[in-house]
């Protein structure tokens, strides 16, 4: 057979391919590479001290400084929804905080009675996770205790936060978590927290670790839903947004200290290190979709210039899609609830 000839018989390139299994909704769920399961969501919450009422945050459309009550009802409707985990951030009064946070670790603290109260309503229905950081708890706003350096300076003193989140992480899981969450970034911090859960008896206690937590512009509405004292910012001990292999390493040193878990935050701006490592890491990797992240897209729902549910279901999707096994949202009950219907 000529050239010419076996030139007619190639059988054509299948160029419609891909689009053949984009044709209805039906082909797309079922070629779909993937999913969401709300038993891997957490929903962010905040349990104010001394307000009768739930408090709008003006900033975060939708979500509140809640009350006993409110949240008891936020969490009954989360775990109705088939989320995973509820993560709690406590909100004390301006004349409880100190200069170590020293409430954060008080059985009587914010934080503390509403992680009793939620476990003793809803048992092992859903994960209940604590916030282990003293930020909320301080009257600098700071993640750890100040010390002078060599300057005179008041800066983070690594070594004596340290002890501070064992005794607060000991006291979350005293009151009922399933789960710490160290937040503030100090060197040791899974390593210390993990010998003194399983010193006090808390053996299965899990640590989820902030491994990857940079600093960032996308906290500003946290800022204003945990009345955070902070002047000034944490660049000296959260990551600098320019630097990705210090994730990796952060991530490593967390695991190789124990941590059960680890996170990446802010999740959107950071999808790279979140693959990165979601393929190096041997534990599950959550992210947390901040704050920033959820005011920039109700702003512009709000405005009509996109269209805000096919907006948030495209970046959970992304955020599953960049390896992340764990998702942190406000909008994780919403999310849930929609997947269901």
């Amino acid at each position: 057979m000529s050239d010419a000839q076996n030139a007619s018989h190639t059988v054509p390139l299948p160029v419609r391919r891909p689009r053949r299994l984009r044709t209805s909704p039906v082909m797309r769920n079922f070629t779909a590479e993937t999913d969401l399961n709300p038993n891997r969501f957490v929903l962010p919450a905040f349990i104010a001290d001394g307000i009768d009422e739930p408090k709008p945050i003006s900033s975060l459309p939708g979500v509140v400084q809640h009350t006993t009550d409110s949240l008891l009802k936020a969490v009954e409707e989360a775990a109705n929804a088939g989320v995973g985990s509820i993560d709690l951030f406590g909100v004390p009064l301006e004349s409880d905080k100190d200069a170590t946070g020293s409430v954060g670790a008080r059985e009587d603290g914010v934080l503390n009675r509403a992680l009793t109260a939620v476990r003793e309503r809803f048992g092992d229905d859903i994960l209940v996770m604590a916030d282990t950081c003293l930020d909320e708890f301080t009257d600098h706003g700071h993640c750890g205790v100040l010390s002078p350096d060599f300057r005179g300076d008041l800066v983070v003193d690594n070594d004596a936060t340290l002890q501070a989140y064992a005794d607060m992480a000991v006291a979350q899981a005293n009151a009922g978590a399933h789960i710490v969450s160290p937040s503030g970034m100090m060197d040791g911090q899974v390593r210390v927290i993990r010998e003194a859960l399983d010193a006090a008896g808390h053996q299965d206690v899990a640590i989820m670790a902030y491994s990857a937590k940079y600093a960032s512009a996308f906290y500003g509405p946290f800022r204003e839903a945990v009345g955070s004292s902070l002047k000034g910012d944490r660049r000296t001990y959260q990551q600098d947004c320019r630097n990705l292999r210090e994730s990796i390493l952060e991530t490593q040193l967390d695991i190789d200290e124990g941590a059960d878990m680890v996170m990446v935050k802010p999740a959107m701006p950071y999808l790279d290190v979140l693959r990165e490592i979601a393929n190096m890491s041997p534990v599950p990797v959550a992210a947390y979709q901040v704050s920033g992240e959820y005011a920039m897209i109700s702003a512009a729902a709000e405005r009509g210039w996109i269209d805000k549910e096919t907006a948030i279901m495209e970046s959970f999707y992304g955020l599953r899609r960049a390896g992340a096994d764990i998702i942190l949202s406000y909008w994780a009950t919403w999310v849930a609830q929609r997947l269901a219907s």
